[in-house]
């Protein structure tokens, strides 16, 4: 009977290893194109098409404020998407946040501006704006356990490290996207309607990650709890009332990547190019093209050093590259030399990939089956909001001093204080069977 059941659980189908691998890579990178195209519009389009330009300073912090929409949005996707994942699967919930990101980031892209239509313009902005963080709260935590619940044995890490590949690429593609308009167009075509094409290209990239991720079957531990009827009936309620630890553990250890990606590309980008005209637009995405390689280059190195010495000496070792990534951000984005900022840039965007890739197995594994989908997301998410949507209000502060772009930096190193200590409160995690837990 033992040998019978045995023999039925290896004829269970299973996702290929390749197909796990790329499902939860391509969705990444379309839905993180989706979100980076708006972080580079942000930057140099969204201000002066959809707010007043009477108070510079003014229409700044709301622009970056809009940007900051998406991270409110992406705790309530989370709680939305995570319960549906943990009660219903994950494959039906992947597929459902792809196609809201994907139709939010397109109806951008055919927006009237505020000189069309007045305040109603930004309104309409920010509400699909809360669209593309609703839809990324739901599709990073899935795409995760996508990855860690199919992963083979000893290598949940590498995997898990795949939806970290799909930010660069997304990064990558939104660049690509960018200078190319630059080049093909006049600056008054772009600032009319170039800067839509990215937005509307979206809706390309959403139908292909939506063939792919409509080709995977469940993962195993999810098929387990389900077949065991061990679903909770509320999995946000019984995140909070039983793993609040993990749950403020895992969201700050969160908060320093975030705070990083945003001041590295979203405030960098728009310092050397708008404030200070030190370099053109096509210049600094350039720039930060090559310097997202560098993201991608450090994501296998972290999780193979991941698999291999455990996740906590990693992302301990993570938040000290991203401490002196702070203390060099000032004396490198004043420097206006080409070769000197992009070098720093590479080193501010491989620390990002060091600390980012292994946070697809750590924020799987500090949670249990029944309540991981919520779990995962909720914490990534959470770190989103403190990394992404505080930034903009102490950036415009702290620019108000005279060395005010140094002390920029001082506080990425300092979020980074914060997130190590986090991590020292949680347990490693390399050894755990998620099918158990």
């Amino acid at each position: 009977m033992d040998e019978t059941m045995a023999t039925a659980k290896e004829a269970e189908p299973r996702n290929s290893y390749v197909r796990v691998a790329f499902a939860s890579f391509i969705g990444t990178a379309v839905e993180f194109y989706d979100f980076y195209i708006f972080g580079l519009a942000t930057a140099l389009f969204i201000g002066p098409l959809f707010f007043p330009s009477t108070n510079p300073e003014a229409q700044t912090l709301l622009t970056f404020l809009t940007f900051g929409v998406a991270f409110v949005a992406r705790p309530v996707g989370s709680a939305l998407f995570g319960h549906f994942g943990d009660r219903i699967g994950r494959k039906t919930t992947l597929v459902a946040s792809l196609l809201i990101m994907g139709i939010s980031t397109t109806l951008i892209g055919f927006l009237p501006t505020y000189y069309s239509i007045g305040f109603i313009a930004p309104i309409l902005l920010c509400i699909l704006r809360f669209g593309q963080g609703l839809g990324l709260g739901g599709e990073w935590g899935g795409a995760a356990l996508l990855a860690t619940e199919n992963a083979p044995k000893g290598k949940r890490a590498l995997f898990g490290m795949f939806p970290q590949l799909g930010p660069p690429i997304g990064f990558v593609a939104a660049c690509g996207i960018f200078i190319a308009i630059e080049q093909m167009l006049t600056t008054e075509a772009v600032n009319s309607w170039g800067w839509r094409i990215p937005f509307i290209l979206s809706s390309v990239l959403v139908i292909v990650g939506l063939y792919v991720r409509l080709s995977i079957i469940e993962s195993p531990a999810f098929k387990k709890l389900e077949q065991s009827e061990e679903q909770v009936q509320i999995p946000l309620m019984e995140m909070f009332t039983k793993h609040t630890k993990m749950l403020a553990v895992g969201s700050i250890s969160m908060v320093a990547c975030y705070t990083l990606f945003f001041i590295i590309t979203v405030f960098s980008l728009q310092y050397g190019t708008v404030t200070t005209h030190v370099y053109t637009r096509t210049e600094y995405l350039v720039m930060l093209s090559i310097a997202v390689m560098f993201m991608a280059i450090a994501s296998p190195i972290s999780a193979l050093l991941c698999d291999r010495y455990g996740r906590k000496p990693i992302l301990l070792l993570s938040y000290f590259i991203i401490m002196a990534a702070g203390l060099l951000f000032g004396m490198s984005v004043t420097s206006g030399n080409v070769a000197r900022t992009t070098i720093y840039l590479s080193f501010g965007l491989f620390a990002m990939g060091f600390n980012f890739a292994p946070m697809g197995a750590f924020l799987s594994e500090i949670f249990p089956t029944q309540v991981r989908y919520t779990g995962a997301s909720m914490t990534y998410n959470l770190g989103g909001i403190l990394g992404g949507s505080l930034p903009p209000f102490a950036i415009t502060y702290l620019m108000g001093f005279e060395k005010g772009i140094y002390y920029v930096g001082y506080y990425l190193a300092v979020v980074g204080i914060i997130s190590f200590i986090a991590i020292t409160f949680s347990k490693e995690t390399k050894d755990i069977d998620l099918m158990e837990n």
